[in-house]
């Protein structure tokens, strides 16, 4: 079986189960959508928020990017794909949460730390990944020299934080945190593990949200 006849084996399935199976959910989705939560995740092959948290069709609003990086915000005539989809998020839908989802083996922040030392990340890549030019100094900082596992897990975490601190340069994001109406979140997903994490405003750490189930 080709790959291209495994997804359409896929929809088949999703299909049977949307439209046949849960024929009620179906009839809400064509009225339109009313997420009340944007993910913003990474690219990543693994990282699917949607499958990662349970989700149905219609329950998030998705914005997936290398390396999960929400830039800061600028007005000027260039496109901006992921701006545009957090002012429809906010702005429209009115979603009431945003989740920045990073994860462990990461291969934009891996792409970050390499162009410190002067590794070139092709065309769009390496100025992309640029955005958290911040999270890879603080986080050459705070680790060791020489161990290299715990400072990209750090920049990881350091990258999403910056994501955060972005999102907040955002005037009508900035407003509805300040009036209490959106609220901002960190998670950390270890795929070594299976854990998630979530940063503590209160600790200024990623503390630990799920662990690992053990059977």
């Amino acid at each position: 079986m080709s790959n291209l006849q495994h997804f359409i084996e896929g929809f088949r399935r999703f299909q049977q189960q949307l439209y046949r199976d849960n024929e009620r959910l179906a009839a809400k989705l064509v009225r339109g959508q009313n997420p009340k939560v944007l993910v913003i995740s990474c690219s990543d092959s693994r990282v699917d928020p949607a499958l990662l948290t349970g989700c149905s069709p219609g329950d998030i609003f998705t914005v997936r990017n290398v390396a999960n990086l929400v830039p800061p915000y600028e007005s000027d005539n260039a496109y901006h794909g992921v701006s545009a989809a957090l002012e429809y998020a906010v702005c429209y839908l009115r979603v009431k949460d945003i989740i920045v989802l990073g994860h462990s083996g990461c291969g934009g922040i891996a792409g970050l730390l390499g162009a410190a030392d002067g590794e070139m990340l092709g065309e769009f890549v390496g100025r992309w990944v640029d955005i958290a030019a911040a999270a890879r100094e603080r986080a050459l900082a705070k680790v060791e020299a020489g161990n290299v596992n715990e400072l990209r897990s750090v920049c990881e975490q350091e990258a999403i934080l910056t994501s955060l601190e972005n999102l907040r340069t955002f005037p009508w994001i900035e407003k509805g945190v300040d009036a209490g109406s959106l609220q901002l979140h960190g998670w950390y997903f270890e795929i070594e593990t299976g854990q998630l994490l979530g940063y503590d405003a209160t600790t200024e750490r990623f503390e630990t949200l799920v662990e690992e189930h053990s059977s």
